[in-house]
């Protein structure tokens, strides 16, 4: 089943260039820790790069209350993570100028179908756009162009990272809504270890992360324009594929006492891209950051960042590795 939104008219000019900033793993608060004003300390310092483009999203690790009992109720051990923030830290979002966050992540359903209903009517309330159900497709309008937005990941209540025929039907069914289609995913082994992007299939908690690989170009054979990468908690590469833009990880955009931030973790980043009326890129730029202990971004002037994606772009793609050159993308 296919559900379709176009309540997020970013714009009415004419079909032209659009900017889209996507940014990674994103927490505004949790049993770790609540911060205070309703998480604004944690994007206040990213805040004026994602409302500069006309597309911002990010990847929204946990939910909003009111929610139901957390997954980790009962459990023994420390590998697992249930996070939820008071439904109002969601105006913190489009107070930063978020337009749309993906759910196609292992956090989604942390506290159930509760938490996950809580997290939608939250988001809705706040007007921040959202996707990643199974089966959903949200179009949005962004200056003057229809852009379908679609979510996947390895878990049920997702799109199917793991199902290259779904994948490839579901980006087709998009593609016939809109002229330029985003892929978000969440996937691939996680901690500091993991920049790299191997063959095959990638595993974390006993779970199958997906081969992304052979996702990100089974998507764009289908009619993705962008895909968008989060989930390894780490900086990864670039990869121009057909002449469109893989981006397979920004690590983590913003937490507060729940992420990891030591070493290759600490490492943040924001891409922006411009990409035609057709859905190439025409340019780009990457914002380095770098976490602080509590797990708020930062710019940082050394531009570590950049340099490590850069590294990762071309020990992973070679060739067809991609970075920005006077802003303009080249591989």
């Amino acid at each position: 089943m296919v559900v379709t939104s176009a309540v997020l008219a970013l714009g009415a000019s004419p079909a032209a260039a659009i900017s889209v900033t996507w940014g990674g793993d994103t927490t505004l608060g949790s049993s770790y820790g609540l911060p205070p004003d309703r998480g604004w300390p944690q994007l206040s310092p990213v805040a004026d790069v994602l409302r500069k483009a006309d597309l911002a999203a990010v990847n929204l690790e946990g939910t909003f209350a009111p929610g139901g009992a957390s997954k980790c109720a009962g459990v023994t051990g420390k590998d697992c993570f249930a996070f939820q923030a008071p439904a109002a830290n969601a105006t913190t979002l489009r107070r930063a100028g978020v337009d749309v966050v993906n759910l196609a992540n292992n956090h989604a359903f942390d506290f159930g179908p509760l938490g996950y209903g809580g997290t939608r009517r939250a988001l809705t309330a706040a007007r921040v756009g959202f996707v990643g159900a199974p089966g959903e497709i949200r179009v949005v309008t962004v200056v003057g162009q229809k852009v379908a937005l679609v979510g996947f990941a390895s878990y049920r209540w997702t799109s199917p990272i793991n199902d290259p025929l779904r994948v490839a039907s579901l980006v087709r069914e998009a593609a016939s809504m809109a002229e330029i289609v985003i892929v978000f995913f969440h996937g691939g082994a996680e901690g500091s270890d993991k920049g790299r992007v191997p063959y095959g299939h990638e595993q974390a908690y006993g779970e199958d992360r997906g081969n992304l690989r052979e996702f990100t170009h089974v998507a764009v054979d289908a009619g993705a324009d962008l895909v968008l990468g989060s989930g390894p908690h780490v900086l990864r590469g670039m990869e121009r594929y057909r002449d469109r833009l893989i981006a397979y990880s920004l690590g983590n955009l913003a937490g507060w006492k729940n992420f990891g931030t030591g070493g290759a973790s600490s490492l943040s980043a924001l891409l922006t891209l411009q990409l035609s009326p057709r859905g190439a890129p025409i340019g780009g730029a990457v914002t380095s950051l770098r976490l602080d202990r509590t797990g708020v971004p930062h710019r940082d002037p050394s531009g570590a960042a950049e340099s490590a994606m850069r590294r990762l772009s071309v020990a992973d793609f070679g060739r067809r590795a991609t970075w920005f050159s006077r802003g303009r993308p080249r591989s």
